[in-house]
């Protein structure tokens, strides 16, 4: 169950804790080969089975940027915004890939959000994030992700965000 931050205060109060875990997803070739043919990206090491097989990890493994992109998603699972307006994602600090994620493998995102702090009529914080994979002993990806949020324009009006 995600957490609910309420507002700017709301998330300036949970600082320096701990978010919590998402849900294990797979990394299937379906996915793999999909992120491939939308950004282009067709390493052999991803996309090739048969090339893969006799490369150094012995089967295809997803592109990093793959990993990184399903940060926000999986975000979902360990947080949602109420009464905040727009946010965006505005940093990425310290990204570290430390093993790769073999095709057919589940990660999860571990977060925990660092800091937050007033900026130009709205809040910036920055989310230490850990993406773990069930079959390596180093996590896949490290890295400080920064968001931008504003406050809602209208006073009243609640809304749920998920970033």
């Amino acid at each position: 169950m995600p957490i609910l931050l309420r507002g700017i205060d709301g998330i300036r109060a949970y600082a320096g804790f701990h978010l919590g875990k998402s849900g294990w997803v797979e990394i299937g070739q379906p996915t793999i080969d999909a992120f491939a043919a939308a950004t282009d990206d067709r390493d052999a090491l991803s996309v090739d089975p048969d090339e893969a097989a006799r490369g150094p990890y012995g089967t295809t493994i997803a592109q990093n940027s793959l990993i990184l992109a399903m940060v926000p998603p999986m975000l979902h699972d360990v947080f949602l915004l109420e009464d905040v307006g727009l946010s965006r994602q505005c940093g990425i600090d310290r990204l570290r890939f430390l093993a790769p994620v073999p095709v057919n493998s589940c990660i999860r995102l571990d977060a925990t959000l660092k800091w937050a702090r007033a900026e130009i009529a709205g809040l910036r914080f920055t989310l230490e994030c850990t993406i773990e994979c069930d079959c390596t002993d180093l996590p896949a990806l490290q890295a400080d992700i920064s968001y931008q949020v504003w406050p809602l324009a209208c006073s009243g009006v609640g809304r749920v965000l998920a970033l």
